[in-house]
Parts: C-alpha cells; sequence; structure tokens
C-alpha cells in the first residue's frame, strides 16, 4: 500500500512540475513572440522588459528540464508542448493588441472618391492617385493609420466597393500619425463600452 501512494506521490508531482513547465514556457515563448515583432516595429523601451521576463523564465524553466531530464524524460515533452503552445498565444495576444502602424493600399475603379470621403468625415487622413489597371482607369488610396483601425476601416471600404482590392503594409517609421476623430468601437472595446 505504500509502495502504491509512494508511486502515485511520485507521478503527482511529475504532473505538477509539467504543468508548471509547460504554463511558463507558454508565457515566455508568447513573450518572445511579442519581443520579436516589437523589435521590428522599432519599440526598443517595450523589446527591452519584454526580452528580461522572457529570459528570466526561460532560464529557470530550462535549468529545471535540464536537471531532472534524466529521470524524468516526460518533462521534455511538456516542455516542447509548451513552446508550440507559446507562440500561437504569442500571436493571438499580438492580433487583440494591434500594435503597430500599417500602410492600407486600396484599389478601386468605381468608388475612390466615395470611400475617401467617407473615411475623412471620420477624421482618417487619405491620399488618392489616380492609375491605370487592366480593365481602365482606377483609384488608388493611400492610408496610413493605427492597425487596430483596420476593423472599422476595411468595412468602410468594402460598402462601398465589395471587391476593393487592398494591400496592408506594415509601416517601421513614421513622422506622424492622426487619430481619427469619429470611430466605431470594435472588438473588446465594443463590449467594454456598452457595459
Amino acid at each position: 500500500m505504500s509502495n502504491h501512494s509512494g508511486t502515485l506521490m511520485v507521478e503527482t508531482d511529475i504532473l505538477i512540475t509539467g504543468i508548471i513547465i509547460f504554463v511558463a514556457r507558454v508565457c515566455d515563448v508568447a513573450i518572445g513572440t511579442l519581443r520579436t515583432i516589437v523589435t521590428v516595429q522599432g519599440r526598443t523601451v517595450i523589446a527591452f522588459f519584454l526580452a528580461l521576463f522572457e529570459i528570466t523564465i526561460w532560464i529557470l524553466v530550462a535549468s529545471k528540464v535540464i536537471n531532472q531530464i534524466n529521470e524524468q524524460p516526460l518533462l521534455v515533452v511538456f516542455y516542447a508542448f509548451g513552446f508550440a503552445t507559446g507562440n500561437v498565444v504569442g500571436i493571438l495576444v499580438e492580433r487583440k493588441l494591434a500594435l503597430g502602424i500599417i500602410i492600407l493600399k486600396v484599389i478601386t475603379p468605381t468608388a475612390g472618391r466615395e470611400i475617401s470621403t467617407a473615411l475623412r468625415e471620420k477624421g482618417q487622413p487619405v491620399t488618392i492617385f489616380v492609375g491605370e489597371g487592366l480593365k481602365g482607369p482606377v483609384t488608388e488610396l493611400y492610408i496610413a493609420c493605427k492597425r487596430r483601425d483596420l476593423p472599422w476601416i476595411l468595412p468602410e471600404v468594402r460598402s462601398f466597393d465589395r471587391d476593393a482590392f487592398y494591400i496592408i503594409e506594415q509601416a517601421r517609421d513614421m513622422r506622424k500619425v492622426l487619430t481619427p476623430t469619429s470611430v466605431p468601437t470594435t472588438g473588446w472595446r465594443s463590449a467594454r463600452k456598452r457595459k
């Protein structure tokens, strides 16, 4: 009986240690994913502090696994799953935060003026270029905006031209970004506003 309870206790300890390693690895890899993204965007201060947290967690977790890998090889599985899950969590968190500035280029053959007028009325600056497409004249709208504004800008574009072609590019440095004066709230911001 004592042997059985001792084995059960050891297995419980391994499970608890594995879960701690999994959670810690998810956190440090998610932080690492965010750090990489903000580094590319040139946000040095945020990248610095994220790197401190990331490497601290990684050293603690890695040392735990390395010290016990011979006796408890199962911990490697928790470590690996934590790493893989952390990548996904980091990407999802970054999408929710919608950090950074983007350049949205919209090409439409029919509704350039209407789209630009609607966006400008909400305070979003738009630059218009006239060009030549495969089937004739087109209008290109050049829109520099915060990434978190995309959820209301794109539906606005589609409301005038469902077939509008658009390209989204990351903007690393910008001199100035004007914030729209009248922006419909979307996602978690709209839920918070309703409370």
